[in-house]
């Protein structure tokens, strides 16, 4: 068996089963990831309610800013009281920032409605102040500032038929947009909507804003397949011929090549 010509082939099937790897997994992330809350509904969110925990840190969650530093921002977790209820998550920007509790989730397509309760204490009023949040561009609840008691706000957000990775944020500050004071939350949701409700604001279609920020490469699937199959091909191609090329003689070779050439003299 011509072994260049084994070797191209093997070549090309580990091409073709990384492709196929890739494609399932592509298809794969678009599914949901389902949790249900205390009313029967779809919860999208992990710990939605600050139940768990250790320390001061929250499962599930994570903390991130603009300016990431102790000196900056500060974040807090208030566990459930014994008696019973939910726990609070709380930010104070000891300066001006963007500071947020986040958590990644996977959704399919449709509509979906994000909401938390919120109340807020010295939170200037010329910035953006607390919301619940997705980490793209401009996707947020009606902000609450000043110093307010608990206050529910929401919006919905349109998801596209491949479904979507976001960061879910409890925020307080946003993009060039940087707030101090403190804030807090609790109860937070991500359930799936039948439909968009007359009249629902704000609402917001993440496929139109994902692609108005990143415009997709002219083409299609079909021909990126086909480009990487041509590549392949080429690849296989090298290896057959760099098979057929004789193999380079070492010194030490060429030096017996010599002597027995020399005795036969």
């Amino acid at each position: 068996m011509d072994l260049t010509l084994y070797t191209a082939s093997k070549v090309l099937r580990i091409a073709m089963v990384a492709l196929t790897t890739a494609l399932v997994l592509t298809v794969a992330a678009g599914r949901p990831c389902r949790a249900a809350n205390a009313s029967g509904k779809e919860q999208y969110l992990l710990n939605a309610r600050f139940l768990t925990g250790s320390g001061n840190q929250p499962d599930d969650w994570r903390t991130q800013a603009w300016v990431d530093s102790p000196s900056a921002a500060a974040y807090r977790w208030i566990p459930p009281p014994a008696a019973g209820g939910q726990g609070v998550l709380e930010i104070e920007n000891l300066q001006a920032n963007d500071s947020r509790w986040l958590q990644t989730i996977t959704l399919g397509p449709g509509w979906y409605h994000f909401s938390a309760e919120i109340r807020t204490e010295d939170v200037p009023r010329d910035a953006v102040g607390a919301t619940i949040s997705v980490m793209d561009d401009g996707i947020m609840s009606p902000d609450i500032r000043g110093t307010s008691g608990w206050t529910r706000v929401g919006f919905y957000l349109r998801v596209g038929k491949r479904g979507a990775d976001l960061d879910v944020a409890l925020r307080l500050g946003g993009y060039g947009s940087l707030n101090t004071g403190r804030a807090f939350f609790r109860d937070a949701s991500v359930v799936r909507v039948a439909a968009l409700p007359a009249g629902a604001y704000p609402a917001f279609d993440l496929e139109q804003i994902r692609r108005a920020m990143n415009p997709a490469p002219t083409g299609s699937p079909i021909s990126l397949v086909a480009v990487f199959l041509a590549l392949s091909a080429i690849a296989a191609w090298g290896w057959y011929e760099f098979g057929k090329q004789p193999p380079a003689m070492s010194r030490a070779e060429a030096r017996r090549m010599r002597a027995r050439s020399s005795r036969k003299r």
